[in-house]
């Protein structure tokens, strides 16, 4: 293991879901931030399609 003495400063009950956590907020950050900052996101979930099919004639 590459950091294994890692372990001996911080205890696996304690770095594990402290790292894992910050991975879920990491990831919550950025879907929100998409689909807060974004107009296509927002219209897709709702099941609009996002090209509009060309009237032919």
């Amino acid at each position: 293991m590459i950091y294994g003495k890692m372990w001996t400063v911080v205890k696996p009950t304690v770095g594990i879901p402290v790292f894992l956590g910050a991975v879920a907020v990491g990831s919550f950050c950025v879907h929100l931030a998409v689909t807060t900052h974004t107009t296509w996101v927002s219209k897709f979930l709702n099941g609009e399609p996002i090209h509009k099919a060309a009237a032919s004639s």
